[in-house]
């Protein structure tokens, strides 16, 4: 047996780990899931899950929280996860690595620390709210409405988005700027034909994970609202656990919605890339 042959079956043999974990951990969940959501206790196999989700306002409503509550979020952190990570790379500076540990280790705290966080500093008798409306900034802030769950989003998506999009800037060479500058284009000219195609990819590879990270947050919502409001990963944990009423077929059901709205937008996604990538040529 020749050499390459060997490193290809070795290649192969080091395959099948993760192919077992993903077979067992991603693909076989799913099939459980989906399978689930065409049963129901008094029919049998249907769509009546699926039937009753889209007729029915309130589950609608945890569709559309969820969407709006996750693209805000987004569309705010990867604004400013884009201008934070463009000043780091301008600045060298030991700050620099600060902010990426800083940054490294804010991505992962959420949940109960990060909701009992928000609570003390923009509940409703908050220091930071208390502040603000003694200055008359603000006279009215609820941190458990729609609004403030954007606000409170918006917090992990910063950081992720900077670990995200830090390294994204490496692909922008100085000596590009330099030579767009010798041609008379200005610092607009400059980020419209060059900067921003550059980016895009990264750009939008990182509003998806965004996207993907605020649909299918739990413990920070469940742990700042006790559960009462209406988000599909909200939805879909009271169904199993019983809490109003137990209906395993029904999280499924919600569960695959959930699965085809991320699919929708890793398709849509996919498609921007390509047409990014065609305008760029």
């Amino acid at each position: 047996m020749s050499g390459r042959v060997r490193g290809k079956w070795l290649a192969l043999l080091c395959l099948v780990p993760f192919a077992l974990f993903f077979i067992v951990f991603e693909i076989a969940p799913l099939a459980w899931v989906l399978i689930n959501s065409l049963q129901t206790e008094d029919s049998g196999w249907s769509l009546e899950n699926f039937t009753r989700i889209f007729s029915s306002k309130f589950y609608l409503q945890a569709i559309q929280f969820s969407l709006e509550i996750s693209f805000y979020s987004s569309v705010f952190g990867i604004i400013i996860a884009t201008l934070g990570s463009y000043s780091l790379r301008r600045v060298d500076s030991p700050l620099r690595n600060f902010v990426t540990a800083f940054a490294n280790m804010t991505s992962n705290f959420a949940g109960v620390p990060l909701a009992f966080a928000f609570i003390i500093l923009l509940g409703f008798n908050g220091s930071i709210t208390i502040m603000l409306k003694q200055a008359g900034i603000i006279q009215d802030f609820n941190l458990y409405s729609k609004s403030g769950l954007i606000l409170l989003y918006t917090y992990f998506q910063i950081p992720l988005g900077v670990l995200l999009l830090y390294p994204a800037f490496d692909a922008l060479r100085e000596d590009w700027r330099e030579s767009a500058a010798l041609l008379g284009a200005n610092g607009w000219q400059f980020w419209r034909h060059i900067g921003l195609p550059v980016l895009t990819p990264a750009l939008l590879g990182t509003f998806v994970i965004l996207l993907a990270n605020a649909l299918g947050a739990y413990a920070t919502v469940y742990a700042l609202t006790t559960g009462n409001f209406n988000v599909l990963p909200i939805r879909i944990a009271g169904l199993v656990s019983g809490d109003v009423s137990l209906d395993p077929n029904m999280a499924s059901a919600l569960a695959v919605v959930l699965v085809a709205l991320m699919t929708v937008v890793t398709v849509v996604h996919q498609l921007l890339l390509k047409r990014s990538y065609h305008v760029s040529r």
